[in-house]
């Protein structure tokens, strides 16, 4: 094997069998569960990296269904995302997910830096209720529950939420342990179509687990809950931030932060 044909080659592991195809990966009837409630303020500010700013102590717990995506197939994941600011501008960090699909799993975390892990969550219908679980081994750590399409949301207002930026801490280290890359990964979700989106009541539930901590963010009070159907197409990323270069320090607040080390 040649090492031009390993440099061609070269955009997934394994080489000779990738574990996902080339993108770009469009994703069709993606269902949505997204509870957002109010958390500890200074856990979340703990959680969540510089140069990202928290405005709000919330959290969005998200569910989503996605039974035909391009060269991930059909799964379920699940995790929390926390609405942030970035150079002024609103948009989501992404802190925690689980999924029960490998591709995406390698995908997710080889081209964005996603933080997926794998675990076992659900979105379904109930009767009457949009349910949602996380199940990490056989241990259940989160569920969530929404009334079935309770009240139209505004579709407006969804579409633009979902056109927001979106950021990624990527972490892919060197063969010594040390980080090889540490960067801020902001990507888009482009080509929505946007079937549907409703409101209702919801409730949420966490608990503690060892691998799967999203009880660190607890829930003091759910906020609202959005039920959406959409087609959409996942962007590759861009670096906004490489924590692993120098950075002159920059004044927020009446306080000197130093953006990297």
């Amino acid at each position: 094997m040649r090492e031009a044909f390993v440099r061609n080659r070269a955009f997934a592991m394994p080489l000779t069998s990738p574990a996902y195809p080339i993108g770009p990966y469009r994703f069709c009837d993606r269902e949505y569960l997204i509870i957002t409630y109010r958390t500890d303020a200074d856990k979340l500010r703990e959680l969540v990296p510089e140069p990202l700013e928290v405005p709000e102590p919330l959290v969005k717990f998200e569910f989503i269904r996605m039974p035909d995506s391009t060269g991930f197939g059909n799964y379920t994941e699940c995790g929390q995302v926390v609405p942030v600011r970035f150079r002024g501008r609103q948009g989501s960090y992404t802190h925690c997910m689980f999924l029960n699909d490998h591709p995406p799993i390698a995908g997710g975390r080889e081209l964005w830096g996603f933080p997926k892990k794998l675990a076992s969550p659900t979105l379904r219908t109930e009767i009457d209720t949009l349910v949602g679980t996380l199940a990490y081994g056989p241990v259940r750590v989160a569920t969530g529950t929404m009334g079935y399409k309770h009240r139209a949301a505004d579709i407006d207002q969804v579409r633009a939420g979902l056109a927001e930026p979106n950021y990624l801490l990527k972490i892919i280290p060197h063969v010594d342990g040390t980080p090889r890359i540490c960067e801020l990964v902001q990507y888009h979700l482009e080509d929505l179509d946007l079937k549907g989106a409703w409101t209702g009541p919801a409730s949420l539930s966490l608990w503690s687990h060892a691998l799967a901590p999203v009880a660190e963010l607890p829930v003091l009070e759910v906020v609202s809950a959005m039920h959406i159907v959409a087609d959409l197409t996942l962007a590759l990323g861009a670096v906004v931030h490489d924590y692993l270069k120098v950075s002159e320090p920059r004044n927020q607040g009446g306080k000197l932060y130093e953006l990297a080390a």
